[in-house]
């Protein structure tokens, strides 16, 4: 039996153009759940999420009521690990042997605070706006925005991901056969604020979730990485007549092509980064296919000791 972290993006609860309803987001919980539970009985698994939609949710919702301050997104980031961990855990254990034990960890994971992401944010968060509101709101708030398209919006920074706090707690469940959930959406991103004496804070950030999990998949010494996403693979050209779906490389053969900085290409550096530093597999794949992407036969796998470069 070996040790696995599988990264669900966050079309896992909520698909592009749903609802963002409670019913929506459990029934692709489910969905989930019947994709994992295999590797759940075959590895000591941890499962991290995305949490983009639900923290856009709530922050709308923040707006919304004005009669209080809106919370910081360290704390709605610890609400979506939350609500999220208890969707997935209930849906698996609804699969799962009853005595196979799962566990949701509120994970915080530390951030730098002279990352350089500090100082230009890019990561666009909550509703947009014309140009004259979003740069009141801005005004009024403490705010950074940005034109995305024609609106404007609410940018924060998305630094590198440094320590997961958690690891000692995550390690023990994982030694004991638990299914850990845990670092969903980045995890909760918190600081050692600066002049003080090991005083931890909250941050208004979002750090990527595929990168904080490959950082985990490599401090619980993962054997292997998966990051399941709405995509059958990692492709060239994609979106183009001649596409074409990359069934093994290396993680220098990757370095020579551009993957959108939007959609795939964290993905990638995330994959390249697991593996350069431990020498082990890391899979692209869709949801539906972890299985069989670990077997090889479906999805993208990135590993040392395959040949430069192969296709489907």
């Amino acid at each position: 039996m070996g040790r696995v972290v599988v990264a669900l993006g966050g079309n896992a609860l909520l698909k592009r153009g749903q609802e963002m309803t409670a019913d929506n987001q459990r029934r692709n919980a489910r969905i989930a759940a019947e994709a994992l539970a295999p590797l759940c009985l075959d590895h000591d698994t941890v499962i991290t999420h995305g949490n983009g939609p639900q923290v856009g949710m709530l922050a709308l919702q923040e707006i919304a009521f004005e009669e209080v301050e809106d919370y910081p997104l360290d704390v709605l980031g610890a609400e979506t690990e939350g609500m999220i961990g208890y969707m997935i855990e209930q849906e698996l254990g609804n699969i799962l042997p009853f005595e196979h034990p799962i566990a949701t960890i509120l994970t915080m994971v530390e951030v730098d605070p002279a990352d350089p992401a500090f100082a230009d944010p890019t990561k666009f968060i909550g509703k947009v706006y014309t140009e004259a509101e979003a740069k009141a709101e801005a005004a009024a708030k403490g705010w950074t925005v940005k034109p995305d398209g024609k609106y404007w919006r609410r940018v924060v920074p998305s630094p590198q991901p440094k320590r997961v706090f958690q690891l000692r707690p995550i390690q023990w469940l994982l030694e004991k056969g638990v299914t850990v959930i845990a670092a969903g959406g980045g995890g909760i991103p918190t600081m050692y604020e600066p002049g003080k004496d090991r005083h931890l804070i909250g941050v208004e950030c979002v750090i990527d979730k595929d990168r904080a999990s490959a950082l985990l998949a490599r401090e619980v010494g993962a054997d292997f990485f998966v990051i399941a996403t709405d995509a059958d693979a990692v492709f060239l050209d994609w979106g183009k007549p001649a596409q074409r779906a990359i069934r093994s490389a290396t993680p220098d053969a990757l370095d020579r092509y551009h993957f959108p900085a939007g959609s795939m290409g964290p993905k990638v550096e995330a994959a390249q980064d697991f593996v350069r530093a431990t020498g082990r597999r890391a899979i692209i794949c869709a949801l539906a296919d972890v299985p069989q992407a670990v077997r090889g036969e479906k999805g993208t796998t990135i590993a040392l000791d395959v040949g430069e470069m192969a296709f489907h």
